[in-house]
Parts: structure tokens; C-alpha cells; sequence
């Protein structure tokens, strides 16, 4: 199974210092990028995340304070990764709950300018789990037929997330072969913002997403509770979640 692409489609994994999307950092990234005529670039690099890596997190990923000490950190190499990814769509494996969010994080932290929102992603872990509710590791070996073996390397699952594609593509005459028909497939809900706390309505209106104002639209919320803005601003929500909030506000404002 060859990829139908219009744009080449960068597969990508980040190991992280843990799960928090609004504080943690990226400790290794790698990516591999699928041109349309077939070709592949593949790149990975260790991060300096300029904090402790939590023994939790190193259980998982082998990586620890020692290994990238030495590193660039994200904000040396976040300009050559946008250049890396400009123009491109995005696939991973649980990637629009986690590493979109995350690499929003960082490029907002690095001062480094790209619209992501812009781009079209593929969670190949949605896909799975409509289709038949497992990890990387069991849809490695469901679709693929072997075993994963060094799971949870950036390197290791980054590969395997694009095996899984392509069988996904050979198994399923459902699936077409169409960048923009996978991202809307493997799409839970249409985010606003990275973190899912404002989504689209059917109707295309933003509106948020979790507590007492869940379901309700965010201009109107806005309007009755000003204060509302404020305490998002001041509270654990991500650089994007407040950008985009930003962003509605003024417009609402200049509607006036």
C-alpha cells in the first residue's frame, strides 16, 4: 500500500518528561517524513528539557537526566523542526490528545511562529480503537503480524505508527486512501484549541468543552461572564487553550 498524498505526511512520536500537556516537556523527538512520490527522510533527536525527568516517565522511555544533559534544548532546534514540518500534515499514534498538544507547547514556549491548525491530522490510535480497541503494540502485531520490539522509543513507535497506517489501508476497504478523509476519521470531536477545551458545534460555533460552562458558546460566555477569560488566563490551562480563547475575544470585541 502506497500513501495517496497531496502534501508529504510527517510521522511523529515524542517522549516526554510525563502526561501533563500543559507543563511537560519533549526529551526526544522523532519524525519521518513521507513525501508524495514514496520517498522517506527519517530524523530523531534527543532534547535537554531543561527540568528533572521524573523516575516514572524514564521507566518508560530509558531516557534519563544523564542522557540529554548535553542536549539542545527545544528552544535551539524548534526552528529547524518547523522548517522540518512546514507545508507537511501530521500523523501519530494517540498524537491529536497528545503530541499536538505537547509540540504546540513548546513551539509557543520557543517563541517560534507556525500555524498548526492549519494542517490536517491523523491519529492512527483513533482509527485503531474505532475499528478494534487496542495499543500500538497489539495493532502492531494485529495488522502488521510481528512484535514491537524496543516499544516506547520515539524511533521504534514512530515506525510502527506508519506500518499500521498502511495495513489499517489494506485491511479496511472503508478507509480511503485520502489524507484529508483520515484526519476527519481519526477525529473525535472538531478542537478549537489543541487541548479539546473549546470544540465546534455542528453548526460551527465554538463551544467550551468542560465545566460549568460546557456546551455553552464561548462568545456568549464571554459576554455574560467576563471574568471567566480572566481565570482561564491565571489558571493550568495551555498556551494554545489561552491563545485561541484570546483569539475569539478580540474578535468578539471588534464585532461590536
Amino acid at each position: 500500500m502506497k500513501l495517496n498524498l497531496r502534501n508529504p505526511l510527517v510521522f511523529f512520536d515524542l517522549e516526554t518528561t510525563g502526561t501533563n500537556i500543559n507543563t511537560d516537556r519533549i526529551v526526544e523527538i522523532c519524525y519521518l517524513k513521507v513525501y508524495p512520490n514514496g520517498n522517506e527522510e527519517s530524523k530523531t533527536m534527543r532534547i535537554n528539557p531543561e527540568m528533572h525527568i521524573p523516575a516514572e516517565a524514564s521507566t518508560v522511555h530509558g531516557i534519563y537526566d544523564a542522557d540529554v544533559a548535553n542536549c539542545p534544548t527545544f528552544k535551539e532546534v524548534a526552528r529547524k523542526i518547523a522548517n522540518d514540518i512546514e507545508g507537511c500534515d501530521l500523523a501519530g499514534f494517540n498524537s491529536n490528545r497528545f503530541d499536538i498538544p505537547v509540540l504546540a507547547e513548546e513551539f509557543l514556549r520557543a517563541d517560534v511562529d507556525i500555524d498548526l491548525s492549519r494542517r490536517k491530522f491523523v491519529d492512527v490510535q483513533v482509527i485503531f480503537h474505532k475499528m478494534e480497541q487496542r495499543t500500538l503494540s497489539a495493532a502492531y502485531k494485529f495488522y502488521c503480524g510481528k512484535n514491537l520490539e524496543d516499544a516506547h522509543t520515539a524511533e521504534a513507535d514512530t515506525r510502527a505508527t506508519y506500518e499500521v497506517l498502511m495495513s489499517q489501508l489494506d485491511r479496511y476497504p472503508e478507509l480511503q486512501n485520502d489524507v484529508a478523509f483520515l484526519s476527519e476519521y481519526s477525529s473525535f470531536s472538531k478542537n478549537v484549541d489543541f487541548a479539546g477545551r473549546m470544540v465546534y458545534d455542528d453548526k460551527g460555533v465554538e463551544i467550551f468543552n468542560f465545566g460549568k460552562y460546557k456546551g455553552m458558546p464561548v462568545a456568549e460566555v464571554l459576554k455574560r461572564d467576563p471574568g471567566y477569560y480572566g481565570w482561564i488566563l491565571n489558571n493550568d490551562f495551555t498556551l494554545n487553550t489561552k491563545a485561541m480563547l484570546t483569539k475569539i475575544r478580540l474578535r468578539e470585541m471588534t464585532q461590536k
